[in-house]
């Protein structure tokens, strides 16, 4: 079975559709009331993604069957969670949560500072719902994405969200020009967002140990940084209890080649150590439904 992302979101329009009208009919609590069912179609519905999440369970986390499907239960309602956050924020209901951040001046003295900036988050937690509270940063913000993802879908969020202030630089398989765009951004010291977890060109890879076993990334998001040489930070938005959202920043070290290790794979390893950390405190909030390890 091959362990390669398809370029997909999982999910439908007519998913998405129906909780922003729910969300808006009769409220978020009614929202996440429905997801019960939705989690109890999913588990057989869905098998690949099923199985999958039993496997990350049971071989990575080392959980018992019990515990293993109580995980897949809480993995699948919190994906459900999150996207109906998603769609209640983006439609101006922020005061109805709580966000808490974790090294944020830090964070803020490295956006401040006199040149672009690269963020490298992940396909955990809710990773987008930082944008309102980029405030005057949000302008700046350029998020990479794959082309290939359902442009429906990105639509329909657009359309029935109040705001969006950050720019998108989509990525395609036969073309260069996310690169120049990327450079371009930085050089107007802007912010440069990446997913560090997930690849379609299975011809650059960076290999490193990940939750105790040899996992793939995307060389290009460590690459180019690593080659402009602009501050990098790894970011991710963990939902908690009570609708709060946690965010936690952590600034890269800089990184040199040496004759043991390049540079890239050096910021990869700073990278899956960061994220393994992160991944641990909330198992529940891995949202990667494909053969992720070898």
């Amino acid at each position: 079975m091959s362990g390669t992302w398809k370029g997909k979101t999982r999910g439908g329009t007519f998913g998405y559709m129906f909780f922003i009208y729910m969300i808006r009919c009769l409220g978020i609590t009614a929202a996440y009331g429905f997801l019960t069912l939705v989690v109890l179609y999913f588990i057989p519905f869905a098998p690949k993604a099923t199985g999958n999440t039993w496997r990350y369970a049971r071989n990575r986390l080392k959980y018992g069957r019990l515990k293993s499907a109580a995980l897949l239960l809480k993995n699948y309602y919190r994906l459900g969670q999150i996207l109906i956050d998603k769609v209640a924020i983006g439609n101006g209901m922020t005061d109805k949560y709580h966000f808490e951040f974790e090294n944020y001046a830090e964070f803020l003295n490295v956006l401040n500072g006199d040149t672009g900036v690269i963020m490298i988050g992940a396909h955990v937690g809710n990773w987008e719902i930082g944008a309102p509270f980029f405030d005057e940063y949000g302008k700046k913000i350029n998020i990479v994405m794959f082309d290939a993802e359902h442009q429906r879908i990105k639509e329909i969020l657009e359309k029935n969200a109040s705001t969006r202030d950050y720019k998108i630089i989509p990525v395609n398989e036969d073309s260069l020009t996310h690169v120049f765009r990327i450079t371009e951004a930085l050089d107007r010291r802007e912010y440069v967002c990446f997913q560090g977890d997930r690849y379609l060109n299975k011809e650059k890879l960076l290999t490193t140990s990940f939750m105790g076993k040899e996992a793939k990334f995307p060389m290009g998001p460590f690459l180019l940084a690593s080659k402009l040489k602009v501050p990098v930070v790894f970011y991710f938005a963990m939902r908690e209890a009570q609708r709060t959202y946690r965010f936690h920043f952590f600034i890269a070290e800089t990184v040199v080649r040496t004759k043991e290790k390049r540079a890239e794979q050096a910021l990869l390893e700073q990278y899956t150590q960061t994220l393994e950390k992160v991944v641990r405190q909330y198992p529940e909030q891995w949202f990667n439904y494909y053969p992720f390890w070898t």
